[in-house]
């Protein structure tokens, strides 16, 4: 679908009463269908990130104020179960998603760049997604290929799993409205998708949020544009009723933030409020995802009707089913009747054909994955809310530091981690391969640092790394989160103050290369990954670097590290005030 440059807009001209509703799908008395009314069951889920199996650690529940039951909750074979159960409930059903399906995942299917959490997600049944960033991790070429399959990866071939016929690409349909080539203004996927439920066309508009350009690398989206959500979805929804749709339905990688249990929304921030309220009015249904939350919100749309926007955490942890009542001649659906209910995905009754799949890429990533690559003295854990000094982040700089010191590998003198690339702890006590506590495998040490990204070396300036520090805190961040601290390489230290005001938060007397303030007009040599070397999470100073030089991968240089440095204890701090 070729998008215009022309945009449908809403304005909003008096304030919106909004109402956050606890359990929102059963607040009030809601009338039943009628005679001609027709009921549509829909299944989201969002931010799948390749967990074929159980998330562990403090992922394998939604934590106490989420769920106070701390059910363990999670994995395709539970996540599959779950949704036939809940399917049986309903006449007819769509199973949809919200993006991040792929990308930030665990070694299983990282290791094989998703194609086993693609080849999941069909069995489980999913009709259609929306793109997320975490699609874009490999560039557009790549998210299109595991569209379409067909093709061996670009660079580590075929894998032995799919036999002679390859990877057969996705069943389902991502969706990427706002997704367009410059160049053309065509989108690089579909736009929408529409399905009929008895001669009533439902239609779906799938979108990753507009920022997606600072939390990917800039080499896979050249030429690529991410446009505004509310505008194109508005769009897409005047060109869907065009089409003799009434039903709409818009699947969202971006959210906000509640802080009541799974089934509430208490507090709801964050960018999906001001979206919700200017979505047009003929959209029925917003499902989202990004921030990894789940809730059930009641936000009303710019006419002052009731709206549905639903989330269901992260990692096949929780589905929402919202049930739509609409009329069969007409299409148009009852908001009054709309319920929504996120589900836990408790661990009963495993998928037998989930459990296969699982099985089968197990066994073809044993042999890497149970190398064991260092040991460590005790857990080093990431930064929860990435809002503090983490020290596996401190590990990982000390690492990159390592591999490229010496003057032929970069010549770096301080290093820098992006505390969202940490996607696992590494803890003392876990045994995934039957080796002793302690001691690290390769699949743990790629949980780690699951992206593949390389290292950059440049030069900045003393005063650029003033600037760059000062952007770890930075109002209205895209996700939510105002404010993401570095992981830093020993030797280098600084102070932080969180009360400050953005952009006002470091003493410049406090940054000191080996007890030695930074010169503001010298140049010093630093390493990054490539992520945040594209100026990824908004730390635009990496721009500015001169005189770059590329390096190998940050996988390699972590677990040559560990190798090196066994046992690891974790790092010392090295940033005061937080």
């Amino acid at each position: 679908m070729r998008l215009s440059r022309r945009f449908a807009t809403l304005t909003v001209t008096a304030a919106l009463a909004i109402t956050f509703l606890g359990l929102a799908g059963s607040a009030d008395a809601r009338p039943g269908p009628k005679p001609k009314d027709l009921q549509l069951q829909v299944l989201s889920f969002n931010d799948f990130h390749g967990h074929l199996e159980p998330p562990g650690g403090v992922n394998a529940t939604l934590g106490v104020q989420l769920d106070p039951s701390a059910t363990p909750v999670g994995g395709a074979e539970y996540l599959a179960s779950t949704l036939d159960r809940l399917r049986q409930n309903a006449r007819y059903s769509h199973t949809v998603a919200a993006g991040d399906l792929i990308g930030g995942s665990p070694f299983l299917s990282g290791l094989f760049h998703d194609e086993p959490a693609v080849e999941s997600l069909n069995a489980l049944g999913l009709d259609v997604s929306s793109v997320g960033h975490h699609e874009f991790d490999e560039g557009v070429s790549e998210l299109q290929r595991m569209q379409r399959g067909g093709d061996c990866h670009l660079e580590d071939g075929c894998f032995a799993p799919w036999g002679e016929d390859g990877y057969p690409g996705a069943d389902f349909q991502w969706l990427a409205a706002n997704v367009v080539r410059t160049s053309t203004g065509r989108t690089i996927l579909p736009a929408t998708a529409v399905r009929t439920v008895r001669g009533v066309k439902v239609g779906y508009i799938g979108m990753t949020l507009e920022a997606t350009p600072t939390l990917v690398a800039q080499a896979g989206i050249r030429g690529i544009e991410f446009r505004d959500e509310v505008e194109t979805a508005n769009l897409a929804a005047r060109e869907l009723r065009r089409r003799g749709v009434e039903t709409i339905i818009v699947l969202l990688h971006e959210g906000g933030l509640q802080s009541g249990t799974y089934q509430q929304c208490v507090g709801i921030s964050g960018p999906i409020v001001q979206i919700a309220q200017n979505l047009h009015p003929e959209i029925d249904l917003v499902v989202t995802g990004h921030t990894h939350q789940p809730y059930v919100c009641n936000i009303p749309d710019p006419a002052g009707r009731k709206r549905m926007v639903t989330s269901a955490s992260s990692f096949g942890r929780v589905v929402t089913e919202t049930t739509l009542t609409f009329n069969s001649e007409t299409g148009e659906v009852n908001r009054n009747t709309t319920t929504a209910t996120n589900h836990l995905v408790t661990r009963i009754d495993p998928d037998p054909v989930q459990t296969e799949i699982i099985s089968r890429w197990n066994a073809a990533a044993a042999p890497i994955a149970n190398e064991v690559v260092g040991t460590i003295s005790e857990d080093i854990n990431r930064s929860q809310n990435r809002d503090t000094e983490g020290p596996l982040a401190n590990l990982i700089a000390d690492a990159q530091l390592a591999a490229t010191t010496a003057p032929g590998d970069g010549g770096a003198q301080i290093a820098f981690m992006n505390p969202g690339g940490i996607r696992a702890d590494l803890t003392y006590a876990n045994i995934v391969g039957g080796e002793q506590p302690g001691e690290l495998t390769y699949g743990e040490a790629f949980a780690v640092q699951p992206s593949g990204n390389l290292l950059v070396t440049m030069d900045l300036t003393g005063e650029q790394v003033e600037q760059l520090l000062e952007q770890q805190a930075i109002s209205g961040r895209p996700g939510g989160r105002d404010v993401l601290i570095f992981g830093i390489s020993h030797g280098f230290t600084f102070a932080y103050n969180p009360e400050g005001q953005f952009g006002d938060r470091i003493n410049p007397a406090s940054i000191q290369l080996n007890g030695a303030t930074l010169d503001p007009a010298t140049s010093y040599r630093i390493v990054t990954n490539s992520f945040l070397a594209d100026g990824g999470d908004s730390f635009t100073v990496f721009t500015q670097g001169m005189n770059r030089l590329g390096g190998g991968e940050d996988l390699v240089a972590f677990t040559e590290y560990l190798d090196e440095h066994s046992p690891v204890a974790p790092p010392d701090d090295r940033i005061t005030g937080i």
